[in-house]
């Protein structure tokens, strides 16, 4: 026999510490002592439907039948005597119109049979007749109440990490590094276990057991074989976020991050705006003697960042954005968003970068097209695949 005062106790439990209603769990140990009912005892078509007694723990089961007329009936279909559908007659269907359906008799009654055990029953109603309890039903309700209310508290729980690590998308957390398994990165977040994929972990970075990390949690998804809680140290909103944490300025909104552009694990450029005329941005980010940005730098293990002062203007934030290079002039075309760079020869290493790095991220960090000049006639574009090539000549050549 079920044990009743246990059973109300773990109904208390789940209503008050997972949040879930005592009738619904009431409600689907009914549908499973429904289900297995009919398929120890019932046939396939039937509809039965249990009514469980948390009083007593009695289950009483029942079939249901839907009363029917004529007129909510489709047209037998023709039969041969092999048992063939020779043909199906078609009504044609008038909006609005109650839907029709064939006749079965596991699921319907005709009215007027329907009448002679419930008067007054009206077409479309629902009449019940009671089903045999079988004698070894009281260890079976007791099993199905168990395995209802683990699955239920599964599903709680469940429901409950999908809540809170839905608020907590786009966000950095903390973890602890459970294992690492193809590549890919298990962290312990407590609750839950997240994923730190190998195309979203930083070039050159090692994770042991047991260490403790911080990433951006840019994925929350529920899915049948469980929560993926998918993290990234690679995305350029985890700069973003840190720098949240770390500048009051940006967490309040008077300092705006307007654009990234970060190759992990080397370097990031980002350009940032300050919303208020008394506040400087690049000074917030940057922190008294730097402390701020340095905290930055560590947590990414060392990749350097450049913060700069965006601009409405094209042509200062190009200029801003080539930063250390000094630039001589600049030509841009606003339609095409190209622009040409001219600089002297000892700046135009400096403008390219090392493997065309700067003129790479400075051209992400804009979102403009840009060209390098030299005063003595050497050209280089941020999209130019033998870029590397060019800068380790000109390394070579003292420029």
């Amino acid at each position: 026999m079920i044990d009743l005062k246990a059973l109300n106790s773990a109904l208390i439990q789940l209503e008050e510490e997972k949040g879930i209603p005592k009738d619904k769990v009431i409600e689907a140990i009914e549908m499973a002592l429904a289900a297995a009912y009919k398929k120890d005892y019932g046939k396939k078509n039937q509809i039965i439907r249990a009514k469980f007694d948390l009083d007593t723990g009695a289950t009483e089961f029942i079939q249901v039948k839907m009363a029917v007329d004529d007129s909510m009936l489709k047209p037998k279909p023709e039969i041969d005597e092999e048992g063939n559908v020779i043909s199906v007659p078609e009504e044609p269907e008038e909006e609005g119109a109650v839907k029709k359906v064939y006749f079965n008799e596991d699921h319907h009654i005709m009215i007027n049979d329907a009448k002679k055990i419930k008067k007054g029953i009206q077409p479309g109603e629902e009449i019940i007749f009671p089903l045999e309890t079988k004698d070894d039903y009281g260890r079976i309700a007791a099993q199905t109440a168990k395995q209802v209310i683990i699955q239920r508290i599964r599903e709680a729980e469940k429901s409950s990490v999908v809540q809170d690590f839905g608020a907590k998308q786009g966000e950095v957390i903390t973890g602890k590094v459970q294992r690492v398994e193809g590549g890919n990165v298990f962290v312990d977040l407590g609750r839950a276990t997240g994923i730190l994929p190998k195309d979203e972990q930083v070039p050159g970075e090692r994770y042991r057991q047991g260490e403790r990390i911080r990433a951006y949690l840019y994925s929350v998804e529920d899915s049948p074989r469980g929560i993926n809680l998918k993290l990234s140290r690679s995305h350029p909103l985890f700069i973003t976020k840190l720098f949240e944490i770390e500048a009051p300025e940006v967490a309040n909104g008077v300092v705006e991050i307007k654009s990234i552009a970060r190759e992990a694990g080397s370097r990031s450029k980002i350009a940032v705006y300050s919303n208020e005329t008394n506040v400087d941005p690049v000074g917030s980010c940057v922190g008294q003697r730097g402390t701020r940005v340095s905290t930055v730098i560590n947590e990414l293990g060392g990749e350097k960042i450049d913060i700069i002062p965006w601009s409405e203007d094209s042509e200062t934030f190009i200029t801003n954005a080539l930063s250390p290079a000094k630039i001589s002039s600049i030509k841009i075309n606003e339609e095409d968003k190209t622009a040409v760079v001219k600089v002297d020869d000892e700046q135009f290493s400096l403008a390219i970068g090392k493997g065309g790095q700067n003129v790479r991220l400075a051209a992400k960090l804009t979102g403009w097209k840009i060209d390098i000049k030299s005063s003595g006639g050497a050209k280089i574009s941020d999209t130019d695949d033998n870029i590397e090539d060019v800068v380790v000549a000109d390394d070579e050549e003292g420029l």
